[in-house]
């Protein structure tokens, strides 16, 4: 396939779904959209909501999608924020692109929103401090498989998604939620030895602290212009059906 010229792309967020029209360099081209995800989130009942968010963008050649949860190929395999037991093995590109019309590519929120932001330059990490906490490794600029360093221990008989995510922010308020991530960081660096670590995600504004060296904040935004990557030749095993 070509590179297309104006590709929709969707973030999937436990708490709100975005959608946009964007460029093969991830330029967004129309206005960007957000609704609140719906909760319960079914399948159904969401891309029913991504359908509609779809119709008042524009024309679109193909389709790239983040999702907050394990995937592989076309389909879900985790959804922890959604409901795994509602999303486990539901084919949402294929979905998608029945009732779109246009090609689909699916992968995890934090690896799409990496897609916009790494440099390409050795090993880089990506988290995202949002409903919960999610994680993307690149080596050289391509995307390495995806590892759910979300449900790892943490501190405190807690797993990173639960430490670090937003319901413990709102339980215990902003300064003492700062040190917990303050906590964290270099347990990070002490796993992987990254040359660069990327945070993003709705609750990187928040952050008070002071960032380990070679950290960068990145734009929400990047969760959307990732979906032009998708469709250059990154390892079409981890990127595409």
């Amino acid at each position: 396939m070509k590179i297309p010229k104006r590709i929709l792309a969707f973030d999937i967020g436990a708490t709100g779904l975005k959608a946009a029209i964007i460029d093969h360099r991830g330029k967004l081209l129309s206005k960007h959209l957000r609704t609140p995800t719906p909760h319960p989130s079914p399948p159904r009942e969401v891309v029913k909501i991504l359908v509609a968010m779809a119709k008042p963008l524009g024309r679109f050649d193909c389709i790239s999608i983040g999702f907050p949860g394990v995937v592989r190929g076309s389909r879900v395999l985790t959804a922890p924020n959604l409901g795994t037991e509602l999303w486990a093995g539901f084919d949402l590109a294929g979905r998608l692109s029945k009732m779109l019309g246009k090609p689909a590519r699916l992968v995890n929120d934090a690896d799409m929103q990496g897609l916009a932001v790494v440099k390409g330059k050795g090993l880089e990490l990506v988290i995202t401090l949002g409903t919960g906490f999610g994680s993307a490794l690149f080596w050289n600029g391509e995307l390495m498989p995806h590892m759910e360093i979300a449900h790892m221990p943490a501190y405190d008989g807690k797993d990173f998604d639960g430490y670090l995510g937003d319901k413990t922010r709102k339980k215990i308020g902003l300064r003492k939620w700062n040190k917990h991530v303050e906590r964290m960081l270099p347990f990070l660096h002490i796993l992987l030895h990254y040359d660069h670590l990327y945070i993003g995600g709705g609750n990187s504004r928040r952050l008070r602290i002071k960032l380990p060296r070679k950290t960068t904040l990145v734009s929400n935004i990047a969760g959307l212009e990732g979906g032009a990557a998708l469709w250059r030749n990154h390892k079409k095993s981890i990127l595409a059906p």
